[in-house]
């Protein structure tokens, strides 16, 4: 195990042992048992955590077993704002490109965006996205049309919208959902 490796899972475990929101009975050695045998999962998550997306545990998938790392900064990731939602919108831009795509970045560390449903429970923890939002996984037949859901929270509650999928917004990221 390199240093950053070693540095990644430190700042995993004292996520983990922090919350109150972990699963009933798993162990840390359970955790890191899993990511060690998967490095690219770990690598993943080194790739969260050093975009600003402090990656922690959510849950465990109840039918696949698969433990499930969100990113839980507060605000939507710092060094993944500013790109708009898909490579096919990446590619329509003829002007003013961003960097990139926040579903192509998920899908190059094997991560997926989050739905709206999954970003709901997210936001039972706490609120997140209080002056930010976050680009969602959107349904086949929006994107067709040309749009992206994205959502943040406001008012108290949690809000889905609709975007072109070609914009990009300083305070618009994404988070992503990583299958251990």
């Amino acid at each position: 195990m390199n240093n950053a490796e070693t540095t990644a899972l430190e700042r995993l475990r004292a996520r983990f042992e922090a919350s109150a929101a972990k699963p009933a009975g798993l162990a840390w050695a359970e955790v890191v048992t899993r990511l060690l045998a998967q490095p690219a999962k770990l690598a993943a998550l080194e790739s969260m955590d050093a975009t600003g997306g402090e990656p922690d545990l959510l849950g465990i998938d109840p039918e696949t077993h698969e433990l499930l790392f969100v990113d839980c900064a507060p605000e939507s990731p710092a060094g993944r704002r500013s790109l708009c939602y898909d490579e096919q919108a990446l590619e329509s831009r003829k002007k003013a490109k961003p960097e990139g795509s926040a579903l192509g970045w998920a899908q190059r560390i094997g991560a997926e965006l989050l739905s709206p449903e999954l970003y709901a429970r997210l936001q039972m923890r706490q609120p997140f996205d209080t002056k930010t939002s976050s680009w969602l996984a959107t349904p086949p037949e929006v994107r067709a049309l040309g749009g992206a859901l994205f959502g943040d929270y406001r008012y108290g509650r949690v809000f889905t919208y609709h975007n072109g999928a070609e914009s990009y917004y300083a305070a618009r990221g994404f988070r992503v959902l990583l299958r251990v």
